[in-house]
Parts: C-alpha cells; structure tokens; sequence
C-alpha cells in the first residue's frame, strides 16, 4: 500500500499539471482553477489531516503565486475576492474530504465488525446442541441449524424458502402447534415439551421455546424455534423417582423383616421340637422336614430383605475401582453358578473414586453375577472402568468429573416386559431369582449420587453403565 510520502509527492505533482493548465490554458478568473479543489479533495481521501493541510496550503500558493504572476504586482478588488474564496474553499474541502474519509473508514470499520458478529453467530447456530430453525410468516423455512435438521431428520438446504409447516406435523406436532400459533397470534412460549418421529420411526422427547419478529414488510410475525433432545433429562428423573420409590420400599422391607423374622424363628423351632417327638409318625415328620425347609427359605429372603434395606454408604474413603473389579471377578469365577467356558475380562487401570468399597464390590458383583446368571450357553462379559469428564455425562445430572463403570455381556438380553420394571424389587428376568440384585444396585449407586443406565434387547446382549462421581463433596458425603 502507498505511503502518505508518495501520496505528497504525487500531489505535488498534480497541483503542478493544474497550475500549468490554469496559467497556459486560462485566465485566473477562468472556471480551470477549480481543478484545485479537485485535487485537495482526492488526497483528503487518501491522508491524513497534516498532509492535507500541506497540500491545500500548496494549492493556495501555487493558485496566488500564478495569478500574481499573470496579473503583475497590481490586483484588482475582484483578482482577490477570487483568491479568498479558492482558498477558503480549499479549507473547507480539506476538512470535508478528511472527514468523509473518517466516515468512509468507519463504515469499513463497522462493515467488517458486523460481517465478522455474523459469523460468529453463525457458528454458534451451527455448533450449537440445540436445534434452531426460523419459520416466515407465511410458514416457508427460512433457517435451520445442522442439529436440527438432525433431530428432525430433515435436509434444510433443499427445504430453505418452500413452505415447511407440513413436515414440521410429521416429524412433531408439538413444535408445528407452536409455530403456527406463532404466526397467527404471535404467541410465544418459553418453556415447552413435545415428542419428535423421525423418519425411521425413532421418537424422543424434546424441550422447545419460541419467539416472534415482525419485519416493515410482513403482515405476519417470523417465528424461530429452539428445542433440545431431553431423553437423557427424562431418564434422570425416572431414576430420581424410581430411587425414592425404591427408599420407600427399603423402609417397608426393613420393618416387614423385623416383625416376621422373629416368629418365624418360633414356628421353625416349635416344628423341630414336634418333629422328635416320640409320637410322630412318619408322615407328620415328612411335613415337619418341609415346613423347615420352607422356613429356612423364607428365612434367606428375610436376609435379602434387611440387606435390600441396609444399603448405605457408611464410609467415604478413596478406592481403585480397577482393584475392586479384579477382586470381584476372582471371587465369581469361583462362584457354583459360573459356567467354565464363561469369559470375563477386565478393562482399563487404576482409576480413583471417593466411595464405599463394600457398596461398590456389591454393585459389579451383583451385575457380573447376574450376566453369569442368566447365561444360557457360553458366555463373554466385560467389565471396563474409566475416567470421565462432563461432555461424556449424560445431561441432567450434576456430575463434573467421574468414573464410568460398565458391565457387557452378549447374553440373551432382557425380556421388553421385564425392562421397565427392572430395578424394582422382586422383578427378576430368570426363574429362581429373588429379583432384589438390580434393586440393590439401584440403591447403592443412588447412594453415591450416581447414576444406573442400562441397554437391552432380546439376543443382542446387555451393558449397564454407571456413572460415580470421583470426589464426594461434603453434602454428598454427609
């Protein structure tokens, strides 16, 4: 680019070329001398204010040097009004030049600001992880974000400015009740859920909230849409109500267990007493022998009950979960229901949480132990552990820094009737079962503010995965 040097050399020399037109080409009082003013114009838009300054100050010389020379030493009233009006016009165009300048690059300046805020938020709209998408007032599509078109399994490029409102009721009525009721009323809504049916016919839930703008030229407002994907969200709160289900249940089990253990333990001895009696004969004994055995029974599932109730965390202490799950597994493999042929490998390395290490050795042993459980020929599990940080947490929950355990299987899966009730006591996926083991690891996991996920399908295998914050902060703990 030009410096302000070469812009004053080259000034100079233009001023000359119109000072030689002026003196050879016309009078002083000819309309040529306004060739002056061009010239102090053109370079107040190109330097500085100082530069200019010299630049109209050369201009005046060289127009009163030329006409004093054309003229001689006697000016005339009208050779000096002229004079005095050229170089007050060369001041003013001075100042007017440099200031249109000023203006000029202002708008530069403001253009490129502009240009630049637009897109940065048009990559934040297209980065964002909710969907956004502007519907006009006459329901054309006028934006949609890649995450929307994503959640809403459509292709925006070949949609933008056609008509909209139709596939927005396919794929969701509630976003296209909202968009429209944004158009005819100009309703808006802040907080809002709804249901998405994509193409292939998955369907989750979502957040959405609207707001309206009216343009000079619209009769009707322009709607924009931000819904999020909450499935995570909902699920969160299913745990958080199916963990206080789950508490209400312990405290009725504890308290049922205490009141039936004691005479239970009456019954069981007063048959045994019966049953030696001289005067019993064999079939009274048979029955006795069974009425034992069936209390000795029920007995095992008083325990399972006061274990099911006593799940606390008692002791917050820093543990290696990798530790934990070798142990577990060595006492599994040596476990009568554990197939010889069955696989267990373990994954990842020393990872640390603050926890309870008797709630965490119940946690994978209950897992491991059901997957060897429910197998009905030979068997691979993997049980990995690993730490993780905030973008890999689901969303929803409060969890910064934390450890994820997961336990896989290639099982024959969880039957659909048994999936929702899974975690609720009692509910068992194989015969024989009491149907307290996922209870219980529910009730630990919660115990640890974490977080029990589980995926499932029939031949496809099962993988639970559990999310335990690494530190405990003091309510927490408490």
């Amino acid at each position: 680019k030009p410096g302000n040097a070469f812009f004053l050399i080259q000034a100079l020399v233009d001023l000359g070329m119109v000072t030689t037109v002026v003196h050879f080409a016309g009078q002083p009082q000819s309309a040529f001398p306004a060739l002056y003013v061009l010239v102090v114009i053109a370079y107040a838009m190109l330097m500085p204010p100082a530069w200019v300054a010299v630049t109209a100050v050369l201009a005046s010389l060289l127009y009163l040097g030329d006409t004093i020379w054309t003229h001689g030493v006697a000016l005339d009233t009208a050779s000096w009004a002229q004079i005095v009006v050229y170089n007050l016009l060369f001041g003013i165009v001075a100042v007017l030049g440099y200031r249109l300048r000023e203006a000029g690059m202002e708008q530069a300046t403001l253009a490129t600001e502009l240009q630049r805020v637009r897109l940065e938020a048009d990559d934040i709209l297209r980065n964002i992880r909710s969907g956004v998408l502007t519907v006009d007032g006459v329901g054309r599509l006028a934006f949609i974000n890649p995450t929307a078109e994503r959640l809403l399994d459509l292709d925006g490029e070949s949609l933008i400015g056609f008509p909209v409102l139709d596939h927005l009721k396919t794929r969701s009525s509630e976003l296209w009740a909202a968009a429209v009721a944004g158009i005819r009323n100009g309703r808006k809504i802040s907080r809002g859920e709804g249901m998405v049916v994509q193409g292939g016919g998955r369907m989750f839930p979502i957040g959405l909230s609207t707001t309206t703008f009216r343009q000079e030229a619209q009769e009707a407002p322009s709607v924009t849409a931000i819904f999020t994907d909450i499935s995570d969200l909902k699920e969160v709160q299913e745990l958080h109500m199916r963990a206080e289900r789950l508490e209400a249940v312990a405290e009725l089990s504890a308290s049922l267990a205490h009141e039936i253990r004691n005479p239970l333990a009456s019954i069981r001895s007063s048959v045994e007493q019966l049953a030696r009696s001289k005067h019993a004969d064999e079939d009274e004994r048979f029955l006795a022998g069974l009425i034992v055995r069936e209390s000795d029974r029920l007995s095992r599932l008083l325990s399972e009950f006061l274990d099911f109730a006593r799940v606390r965390a008692t002791q917050f202490a820093p543990l290696d979960v990798h530790a934990v799950i070798v142990a577990v597994v060595r006492l599994i493999r040596a476990h009568p229901d554990c197939r010889p042929d069955a696989a267990i490998t373990v994954e990842g390395g020393h990872t640390v949480l603050e926890g309870d290490e008797d709630l965490v050795h119940r946690v994978i042993a209950n897992l491991v132990l059901n997957a060897v459980q429910a197998a009905r020929g030979p068997i691979k599990i993997t049980v990995s552990v690993a730490a993780v940080q905030a973008s890999d947490i689901p969303h929803g929950t409060n969890l910064e820094h934390a450890v994820r355990l997961q336990v896989k299987d290639n099982g024959p899966g969880i039957p659909e009737e048994v999936r929702e009730r899974l975690f609720q006591p009692f509910v068992s996926g194989r015969s024989g079962g009491s149907g307290l083991g996922l209870a219980i690891v529910q009730r630990a996991v919660e115990a640890h503010r974490g977080l029990v996920l589980v995926d499932s399908g029939p031949g496809a295998g099962t993988t639970f995965t559990i999310f335990l914050p690494a530190k405990m902060v003091a309510e927490d703990a408490a």
